[in-house]
């Protein structure tokens, strides 16, 4: 539920943090692909309009992660096979490339906040707090396009995003998704380009090849229901 101080963020658009949390739910695993999503009923559990949550919800639309049913109103999208394998094509071309730009652009203040996700999901994954651990771990990805500084790589990468944070939150392995994540920062401050794009290229393939069997531990019955 949303909370009084994110409700009353005078800086923000009530429909972006209505949006954030849902989208957060969502990749989280606390809304699986099916569940509806009733504006009347957020709209009361959030204690906002309707607007907001509407609006909220045609932004979700756009980023793929809920679809329309008619009558049964809006419920979250799932990913078929091919979606996923489209997926990994397209965060690997954009992300490659936002590696490659951030190793050319990133300053210390850059370096040190990349540094700083990293530790802070290692600290989370020794309290257990597994959730904040991959939140951590895609704020990382989030940040070095952010770092890549490029208008046209961050547009192309916004709706996907959503998607790309489901993706993440099924690697199992989590400390060895954190070993690869120092590897490829210490790919970045080396400045050097063609490492840092050679370093994100192996990094997204292994784990496209891993995902059906991370897909089968972190969602299993979910995998039992599409066989």
């Amino acid at each position: 539920m949303l909370t009084a101080e994110e409700t009353q963020d005078k800086d923000r658009p009530l429909r972006e943090t209505v949006r954030d949390t849902l989208r957060t739910r969502i990749f989280e695993g606390h809304y699986a692909p099916g569940t509806r999503l009733v504006e009347r009923d957020l709209a009361a559990e959030f204690s906002v309009s309707r607007l907001p949550v509407r609006e909220a919800l045609r932004m979700l639309r756009q980023e793929g992660l809920i679809s329309d049913r008619g009558a049964r109103g809006a419920e979250v999208s799932s990913l078929s096979p091919k979606d996923v394998e489209d997926l990994f094509d397209v965060r690997q071309s954009l992300e490659v490339l936002a590696c490659r730009l951030a190793a050319k652009r990133a300053t210390a203040d850059d370096l040190a906040y990349l540094l700083g996700l990293l530790d802070n999901a290692e600290a989370f994954l020794a309290k257990g707090a597994v959730r904040e651990a991959h939140r951590s771990n895609s704020e990382f990805h989030d940040a070095i396009t952010g770092i890549a500084d490029n208008n046209f790589l961050k547009s192309a990468l916004e709706p996907l995003q959503g998607r790309m944070h489901w993706l993440f939150r099924h690697v199992s392995d989590l400390p060895e998704l954190i070993r690869e994540h120092r590897e490829l920062y210490a790919a970045i401050a080396s400045g050097d380009p063609d490492r840092a794009a050679a370093q994100s290229a192996s990094h997204i393939g292994k784990y496209r090849e891993q995902f059906p069997e991370d897909f089968q531990k972190t969602e299993p019955e979910f995998h039992r229901k599409r066989k």
